[in-house]
């Protein structure tokens, strides 16, 4: 079966250009003019990835996303006319997998179509459906359920991702370039600085004392999720 792309844009031209050659690379294309109308269609047949622009009338990107990521983990790529950092960082902080500025290479949007999807259907199921606890902590990665201290906690889907790996690994150093590659894939198109994000919206949710653990920097090298 073909995979399906929803394309969230209110400019029709921007739609139909994508869709061009999307369907070319054999992708099952549904357009939408606003975010109202995506969200109708995602909860009636959630597709495989979403490209979304951010700036819409009505529901704009950045609240089409929320409600996306309240709905699934269906990987999402950004469309921005912006360039500045505020507008990737916070589109990565709301649980997008990538992001793609306008005027773009309809080449490059094709590619990182294709290794969103791959990264998303390739991810390693012994890591991502198991249950790992730790003091006041545990992540159930088969429904990205996080329990803190006894409470439940909403997270985008990638902060749970890293969380869930530095458990994993516990007391182990990785780079900034080792985490990004894990999580967003080694084809990511981001930089090393969507690592430092993640990082510090984590210590932001789980900043009680006493945790018996903490997410760990080590200078010069990366980050290591430290076991008291």
């Amino acid at each position: 079966m073909n995979k399906r792309v929803f394309i969230v844009d209110d400019e029709e031209n921007i739609r139909e250009l994508i869709s061009l050659y999307l369907e070319k690379e054999g992708y099952a294309v549904e357009t939408y003019g606003s975010g109202e109308a995506c969200l109708e269609a995602f909860k009636s047949n959630a597709p495989d990835l979403v490209l979304l622009d951010i700036m819409m009338p009505g529901i704009d990107g950045y609240d089409t996303l929320k409600e996306i990521r309240k709905l699934g983990t269906v990987p999402v790529i950004m469309i921005t006319a912006k360039e500045e950092t505020f507008d990737k960082v916070l589109g990565l902080e709301l649980g997008a997998d990538d992001y793609i500025v306008k005027p773009f290479d309809p080449k490059e949007l094709t590619a990182r179509v294709k290794a969103v999807i791959r990264r998303f259907q390739n991810t390693d199921k012994t890591e991502t459906e198991g249950i790992v606890s730790v003091p006041n902590l545990t992540i159930n990665m088969v429904d990205y359920n996080i329990t803190y201290f006894g409470e439940t906690l909403e997270l985008p889907p990638k902060e749970i991702e890293l969380l869930n790996y530095l458990v994993n690994h516990p007391n182990r150093v990785f780079t900034r370039e080792q985490l990004l590659d894990h999580i967003w894939g080694y084809d990511f198109f981001g930089e090393t600085r969507t690592v430092d994000v993640h990082i510090k919206r984590l210590r932001e949710k789980f900043e009680k004392p006493n945790n018996g653990w903490e997410i760990k920097t080590v200078w010069g090298v990366g980050y290591k999720f430290k076991l008291d």
